[in-house]
């Protein structure tokens, strides 16, 4: 079995949304020979909860109007550290970088085949690394007392 055509539609586009709200690392999975409560995984990150929160709602408002879908159940809100968008078609996963990196969901699905997204997804890839880097430089320079 593989994704359908209505999942690839609600994948692409909350992959676009999120990559619109410059998330991280925007990847998807075709879960559907190993889930039979699902078809597909879209996986993004941000580094902080203000931007998960932001990327969530783009998701959500975005499938709702161009695609007239809506999730049948949302989790992780107050934290804003995970939160989990369920279309039955599709399972949306938007962590935080640090429970990104905790979690490695990548590797749980590995197996399985990766949706071709849109470019703008795809060039998110490597982002929570860089923001890593330069938060660590950030974080380095400070306790040295080097001026920015």
């Amino acid at each position: 079995m593989t994704a359908t055509d209505r999942s690839l539609e609600l994948i692409n586009t909350a992959a676009q949304a999120a990559a619109d709200k410059l998330a991280h690392d925007v990847i998807a999975y075709d879960v559907s020979d190993v889930l039979s409560i699902t078809d597909a995984f879209l996986l993004a990150s941000a580094p902080n909860d203000r931007q998960v929160k932001s990327i969530v709602d783009e998701i959500e408002e975005r499938l709702t109007k161009e695609l007239g879908a809506k999730p049948v159940r949302r989790e992780g809100d107050r934290e804003a550290r995970w939160v989990l968008l369920d279309y039955v078609d599709i399972v949306v996963h938007v962590q935080h970088s640090e429970e990104r990196v905790f979690y490695a969901l990548e590797r749980l699905w590995k197996d399985c085949p990766e949706l071709e997204l849109p470019a703008d997804a795809k060039a998110t890839r490597g982002k929570g690394e860089e923001h890593a880097k330069l938060r660590a430089a950030e974080e380095a320079a400070e306790l040295s007392g080097e001026p920015r």
